[in-house]
């Protein structure tokens, strides 16, 4: 029996789907990050880029978004413009978009002209006649049936509409009010569309919540648990509004003082998604690794020793795997390429009982998958749909210290590539001075075992070049710089590496600094001194040497 959890924060919302006491779905809305995929935006055409068959558009967004050339209607195809280019598209031009694919890393939102209005028993298409039909998972009588109501439901013409699973069991009347809204719901949006320039947002797609009860809500829930009276009435709303009604008498609202989640036993089920290993019941475990290209996850037996053989175990193994990969994808939102490394089978049967129970239980999953057969590295790839950005992109961010990598350099190894630097820096013409400012372990590394082999560098060379090393505690390794400042331009030079450097991390000390050099320059050799002092001992420094600048200064600090 499966129910539906709505666990309510100031800070989040959560919906769980639990099966018994085991978590089978999970959606969560963090305040802080808006999700945009399914937004329709009034955009227009920043750049355009024949070497991709693409356009960038700028619909209001920090980042331009991608648009391919095959995502665009023929309707924007204008002949008669005067400024052309292959495909008649003009910078400029006006185009109504809709996000496909949210923004990620570097990566602007992927967009397409071809508008698909949501509803909750099917998906009306107003600029796509070539699509028209029934979602793939209905299949028998049910397909048969709600393949007749298609002509009876009077499509306007340059249409097309697809019959969600959602609509299955309803009439053709249910079928015919949900497309006259969403008919008009379009009107709505051309309207809008006329009246503002670009950008502009025409549409926000609705709320965690609402697009919960919408696409989740079927026969298999048979009770809506919300622990906020709130959210327990718009739920009650909502579900009367999209023609749910039989859903009204399963809700409850939950009032024990333990959470609800705790209740029910899945919040350290929630917890494995974010962990790198996952253990399986047996004994096993499966690793999970995510990189820029793809999904790599490895199946290992670990304590497993109930089989007499290691083909049984392989295979046993494998098989509980399956079950907890799948569940993983879908809990963690993982899309795109995935590469599943089983342990090796020497029998084909064996592979395809993988295959085979691998493809039966992706048939649960919301999102599209597309599956190959086990390779002879025992390799299975597969590629899903991306529905919604990954949980661990809402709540986990880049490691300043190890970029992402999750290792870092030993002491030895980075002191040896600091003193490489420093030999291609002397190298270099008109070099008065080399700067290094790194981690105090480092600078200590360098001092007291690499002191000789600085000193050899320079030797060597035969060049009165200084080389000052400067500790700073509040950088971290690996992290180090190394300032080259030119005998002629050396003030110069030494201002805007600074700049660029460290106050760029520090707004605060830039705005003092930019202000303060703009009057003096007879300080300016002292910026090094100051890498390691904190905004106290900067106001103090400037007491010494500027008392005039002190009051603007604090009313900048105050402003900040």
């Amino acid at each position: 029996m499966k129910k539906m959890l709505i666990n309510v924060r100031k800070e989040e919302l959560r919906i769980a789907i639990i099966n018994g006491n085991k978590l089978y779905d999970l959606n969560i809305e963090n305040k802080k990050f808006i999700q945009k995929k399914y937004n329709i935006y009034k955009g227009k055409i920043s750049r355009i880029e024949p070497s991709l068959n693409a356009v960038f558009i700028n619909y209001g967004s920090k980042k331009n978004g991608f648009l391919p050339i095959k995502e665009i209607s023929k309707e924007y195809f204008d002949k008669k413009t005067k400024i052309k280019n292959k495909n008649f598209l003009y910078k400029g031009q006006e185009l109504i978009v809709q996000i496909n694919k949210e923004e990620r890393n570097n990566k602007g939102a992927l967009l397409t002209t071809f508008i698909s209005l949501i509803g909750s028993n099917l998906i009306l298409l107003p600029n796509n006649p070539k699509i028209n039909g029934i979602s793939k998972k209905i299949e028998g009588n049910d397909r048969t049936e709600l393949k007749s109501y298609i002509s009876l439901l009077n499509l306007p013409i340059g249409m097309g509409l697809i019959i969600r699973t959602a609509s299955i069991g309803k009439t053709i009347e249910n079928l015919k009010l949900d497309l006259s809204l969403k008919l008009k719901h379009w009107e709505t949006i051309k309207k809008k569309a006329k009246k503002n320039n670009a950008p502009f947002l025409i549409h926000k797609e609705n709320n965690i919540l609402i697009r919960t009860c919408r696409d989740y809500l079927n026969k298999d829930i048979k009770e809506i648990i919300i622990d906020n009276i709130n959210i327990y009435n718009i739920t009650k709303k909502y579900i009367v509004k999209i023609g749910k009604e039989i859903f009204i008498n399963r809700i409850k609202l939950y009032k024990k003082k333990t959470p609800l989640f705790v209740h029910f036993k899945i919040e350290y089920q929630i917890e494995n998604i974010f962990k790198k290993q996952v253990r399986l019941p047996s004994g096993g475990s499966i690793i999970i690794e995510t990189t820029e290209a793809l999904t790599v996850i490895d199946i290992n037996s670990s304590k497993y020793t109930k089989c007499k053989n290691i083909e049984n175990t392989a295979l046993n193994t494998n098989l509980e795997a399956v079950e907890e990969i799948l569940k993983q994808i879908r809990l963690r939102n993982l899309g795109g390429l995935i590469v599943i490394d089983f342990i090796d089978m020497l029998l084909i049967k064996n592979q395809k009982i993988i295959e085979k129970k691998f493809k039966k239980i992706s048939q649960q999953d919301r999102a599209k998958i597309k599956i190959n057969n086990i390779s002879k590295f025992g390799l299975l790839e597969i590629s899903r749909q991306r529905l919604n950005i990954p949980i661990k992109d809402l709540h986990y961010y880049k490691c300043p210290r190890c970029k992402g990598n999750g290792i870092i350099r030993n002491n030895e190894s980075l002191s040896l590539l600091i003193l490489r630097t420093i030999e291609e820096k002397i190298l270099k013409k008109n070099t008065k001075e080399i700067h290094i400012i790194a981690p105090i372990n480092i600078t200590l590394y360098l001092l007291n075992e690499k002191k000789n082999a600085i000193y050899n560098i320079k030797k060597k060379q035969k060049k009165n070049i200084k080389i000052i090393i400067i500790a700073n505690k509040k950088i971290k390794s690996p992290n180090y710089f190394i300032i080259r400042i030119k005998k002629k331009k050396w003030k110069n030079n030494l201002y805007y590496k600074f700049l660029n450097i460290y106050i760029k991390k520090n707004i605060y000390i830039y705005k003092i600094f930019k202000y303060f050099f703009k009057s003096t320059k007879n300080n300016l050799i002292k910026i090094t001194n100051l890498l390691t002092l904190n905004i106290k001992n900067i106001i103090y420094f400037y007491q010494k040497t500027q008392k005039k600048y002190l009051i603007k200064i604090k009313k900048l600090l105050n402003k900040l």
